[in-house]
């Protein structure tokens, strides 16, 4: 089963990629976070950030490699993103070498910060049609 949270690809360039994930009531996981008063879960805007530095990082080496995280630094939440709102990602590229890529990811709601962060990619050596 594929977990995708990115609805669309506003822009992506070698460097750079803005997605959007628009959230909404009819997703499962709300009615448990909290209830009464549904929010995005906080590891779920970090995985909208790592899907959108996956697709990054596959532009980049033109390769079908799955990407995993490697590691998380300095990730800081600010506003919560609730049902009806958007969250609107952009990852830029930090650097790259053979063993991976690093990234810097902010997303927003409606231009307030709600997740920052660094974070580093790396091949996980099999296809991604394959991957986990």
């Amino acid at each position: 089963m594929k977990f995708e949270l990115i609805d669309r690809v506003e822009d992506i360039s070698d460097d750079r990629i803005v997605a959007i994930k628009a959230v909404t009531a009819a997703e499962e996981y709300l009615g448990d976070h909290f209830p009464g008063f549904p929010i995005l879960p906080g590891v779920l805007m970090l995985e909208v950030m790592v899907q959108a530095g996956q697709r990054l990082a596959q532009r980049l080496n033109d390769a079908d490699s799955a990407w995993v995280v490697r590691d998380v630094r300095n990730v800081r939440y600010g506003g919560m993103v609730r049902p009806g709102q958007v969250l609107r990602v952009e990852v830029t590229l930090r650097s790259h070498d053979d063993a991976g890529i690093d990234l810097q990811g902010t997303g927003t709601v409606e231009g307030e910060t709600a997740i920052q962060g660094r974070f580093r990619l790396e091949p996980l050596g099999v296809p991604a049609a394959n991957a986990v």
